[in-house]
């Protein structure tokens, strides 16, 4: 009974909303009727903004002043009213009242919803309850709301709604809207900096046929005009040494690229990237360049060099601390590359480490998978790293005293790379023996390798100076001046799944065959939860599956294992791994269970958020990448037309977190 009664209750809300949503058509039909249509208004003149009278009340106290947004609130009192006008600045309280306005003007006055947007003429006072108030004697309706706006004291909090609905976060949170506005100041104010500093701002390709310039899979394209398959660029360093050598001393870049990976809270597979060349200097002076620059911005955006991320205070202020990776590493694992020569002497480091080693990796790679284990989470305050291993620098100059190392630094803060920079390689000779390198990696699968780019190594042979480079990832400078968790807070748009994702499968589904049996039924639901192309009908005759064991399993051994159902509540790729996704879990106690599970070629993170799974919650804590792994989700392997198929075991949400399997 309680839940038909829940059922009517909610059949009730969405009648009600109904009923408000027409009820906002009709008034708009009856303004049109009368010659009142506030869509026919093309333009209406703006004086000052609210916050401005607010901070300058002694210059517009009694004085006539325009102001036009959004109605936020409205009381009725009879002969009187009040309303509060929200604008890009802020918020501003607005007396209305019958005898300034005028009887059949103040009726279309009461008459307005909330999320209306409203122009207002009016002189400057202050009530006797002391704020500050525009008196208005002219309200005019400049636009009229057709929907609803979220309940004021709430606010607008579903994550994916906000991110999907931007409009509508920016109109009921504050500090959504703050968040937009300062990242505006930082691109202005980065702008400004590079200016002086005699860089001049450049534009290049978007569409290219060869995507270089950093380790990324790119998206890829069809030109119909040309026939012709192009990518989205996934840096903008080729071309701008382009510009180098065309003689364009110092050049940047501020620009979109897209790198074909997944999605987590530092990662959007479109991103905004800033490189800059500067021909006649190395890293060195790229590093000088850096600290200034975020110094600069800092200053001019926050108004201080001292900046508070997750509660943790960094000094812009203070000299940046400089180490090389061999020192970063030898700190902070014990590991000394300095003493290890061979691949062999770093193999067996990387084995008495735990750190998983590949056949394709070299000496350089060992030494950099020891940094991303070992160092990176230390680099909470502004750290540059320099000199990294020539196998994972294809494109910078080598070290004249030690070829095994370049002149490249990593610039570090809270544990993040914030940008990347070189003593720009510009022997063609070398660079065309990097590019064969690069090749033979795509060779053995690494889909991130670069292929050789002949034009630009033609520009090379042309003649290019000694010069210095660096890109920046204005996205998570931005997350740190502002605070902000997660790179969708400081996208104005998100990359999001497709609400019609959902219909596009179950058409697919609809599609299998009626007489599969139970077991081919609820794997085609697993495959359904994955990315569209993997859901495709099940040959069985192609699945091989692992025979049972033989051996017996001890019952008291199998009864300590603890099966529990938990919630995924986040869940986010692993940096730098191509493998591994973490999870934050609800396991039925108050803390949260971190899991991490190589299961990153079968799901995207964003997927698998807000399902129930199985986990063991009482294996012994093991770190996988630097980050302690808290137990073990329950997957179904099995080996389909030659190759592993997976599929993480979903359960119905409708069991708690916590519940024990039996």
């Amino acid at each position: 009974m309680a839940e038909q009664g829940n059922q009517k209750k909610g059949n009730g809300q969405e009648q009600d909303l109904n009923q408000l949503l027409k009820v906002r058509r009709e008034k708009l039909a009856e303004l049109q009727a009368n010659g009142k249509d506030p869509f026919q208004i093309t333009k209406y003149d703006v004086t000052v903004h609210s916050t401005d009278v607010k901070e300058q009340y002694a210059e517009y106290e009694g004085k006539e002043v325009s102001i036009a947004g959004r109605m936020m609130s409205k009381r009725v009192m009879g002969k009187a009213s009040f309303c509060n006008v929200q604008d890009l600045k802020g918020n501003i309280q607005c007396y209305v009242c019958r005898d300034d306005l005028g009887e059949d003007t103040y009726k279309d006055f009461k008459k307005m919803d909330i999320g209306d947007i409203v122009g207002i003429k009016g002189f400057v006072f202050t009530t006797k309850m002391g704020e500050i108030s525009i008196h208005a004697h002219s309200v005019t309706l400049l636009s009229k709301s057709l929907q609803i706006l979220p309940e004021k004291f709430h606010g607008l909090t579903n994550t994916d709604i906000r991110y999907r609905q931007r409009y509508v976060d920016l109109i009921m949170n504050e500090d959504v809207k703050d968040t937009f506005i300062k990242r505006s100041k930082i691109l202005a104010a980065i702008r400004k900096y590079l200016a002086d500093e005699g860089f001049m701002e450049v534009e290049t390709p978007m569409l290219v046929s060869n995507a270089g310039g950093a380790a990324a899979r790119p998206f890829e394209t069809h030109f119909n005009a040309l026939d012709e398959d192009l990518k989205l660029r996934i840096s903008l360093e080729l071309y701008l040494k382009r510009l180098i050598v065309g003689g364009m001393e110092r050049v940047y870049e501020i620009g979109r690229v897209f790198r074909n990976e997944g999605l987590d809270t530092r990662h959007n597979p479109e991103f905004t990237l800033m490189e800059l060349y500067q021909a006649y200097t190395d890293y060195h002076g790229m590093m000088d360049l850096t600290e200034n620059l975020y110094r600069f911005v800092a200053q001019e955006v926050l108004g201080t060099t001292k900046i508070v991320y997750n509660g943790i205070e960094m000094d812009l202020g203070q000299p940046f601390a400089r180490m090389t990776m061999v020192e970063a590493v030898k700190k902070y694992s014990g590991v000394d590359f300095d003493e290890i020569h061979t691949l062999a002497e770093a193999k067996a480091a990387a084995k008495e480490h735990n750190i998983e080693v590949k056949a394709r990796h070299k000496k350089g790679d060992i030494l950099n998978l020891f940094f991303e284990e070992f160092v990176e989470e230390h680099l909470v305050q502004p750290t540059f790293i320099m000199d990294h291993p020539v196998e994972i620098s294809p494109l910078t100059k080598k070290k004249p005293e030690n070829p095994e190392y370049t002149e490249r630094f990593e610039f570090f803060m809270n544990g993040w790379e914030m940008a990347n920079a070189y003593s720009e390689l510009n022997d063609p000779i070398d660079q065309r023996e990097r590019f064969k390198a690069q090749e033979e990696l795509l060779a053995q699968g690494d889909e991130e390798a670069n292929h050789t780019d002949e034009d630009f190594l033609n520009a090379l042979e042309i003649g290019m100076p000694p010069t210095g480079g660096i890109g920046f990832g204005i996205d998570r400078m931005c997350m740190l001046l502002t605070d902000s968790a997660a790179i969708r807070d400081v996208l104005l748009f998100p990359t999001m799944k497709s609400l019609d994702a959902g219909k596009k499968e179950e058409k697919k589904a609809a599609s299998l065959d009626a007489a599969m049996n139970q077991a081919a039924e609820v794997l085609a639901q697993q495959l359904e939860a994955m990315p569209a192309a993997k859901a495709e009908p099940v040959d069985f005759s192609k699945v091989k599956i692992e025979p049972l064991f033989e051996d017996l399993v001890d019952f008291d051994t199998f009864a300590k294992s603890d099966f529990r159902v938990v919630k995924i509540e986040e869940c986010e790729a692993v940096p730098k791994s191509k493998k591994l996704l973490k999870f934050i879990l609800n396991d039925g106690t108050d803390r949260k269970r971190t899991i991490l599970s190589g299961i990153h070629d079968y799901y995207e993170p964003e997927e698998l958020v807000g399902k129930t799974c199985v986990a063991i919650t009482n294996l012994p804590v093991r770190k996988m990448m630097g980050i302690p792994s808290e137990g073990m989700l329950i997957s179904a392997v099995y080996e389909y037309d030659g190759r592993e198929g997976l599929n993480l075991l979903m359960l119905d949400d409708a069991i708690p977190a916590g519940a024990k399997l039996y």
